[in-house]
């Protein structure tokens, strides 16, 4: 049964000017393996999630396609290093809606299509102590 409460953390996501270098880096240095790579249009930027051999959490890098990403403005303000952290979630409208009760800031109030086609939405950072938290609720297909 469906609570909208976290399952797990599920993805650490790193701001990166490059994901081949970066893909590299974490190949050889963690034996990490890319599971897949998509380009998400509407948030103009390319994904590459990469997972440690025996499963567990995985780190999704963030590769910006136009200088008008998001992605971008934060790689000109902060420089390349994490981004968010991500929370699988089992309802991910429930979970925004007990948010919403809560009180809790959020960026978005409806979830969106994110990368793996998930369901995802983001809280505010100023609700979590400078941290920006996506949640997602992941497709069978992931």
């Amino acid at each position: 049964m469906s609570k909208g409460v976290l399952e797990n953390l599920y993805h650490v996501a790193i701001a990166v000017n490059s994901i081949d270098e970066v893909e590299r880096i974490y190949e050889t240095a963690l034996g990490l393996k890319v599971a897949h790579r998509e380009v998400v249009e509407d948030q103009k930027v390319k994904t590459s999630m990469l997972l440690p051999e025996k499963g567990g959490s995985a780190i999704e890098l963030l590769e910006p396609l136009s200088p008008d990403s998001p992605i971008s403005k934060f790689l000109e303000k902060r420089g390349e290093g994490i981004h968010h952290i991500c929370f699988a979630v089992d309802d991910i409208e429930l979970a925004l809606e007990r948010l919403k009760a809560e009180g809790i800031k959020l960026i978005d109030e409806t979830p969106r299509v994110g990368a793996y086609n998930s369901k995802v939405a983001f809280i505010h950072p100023k609700a979590m102590n400078g941290v920006l938290i996506e949640l997602a609720e992941l497709s069978e297909e992931e």
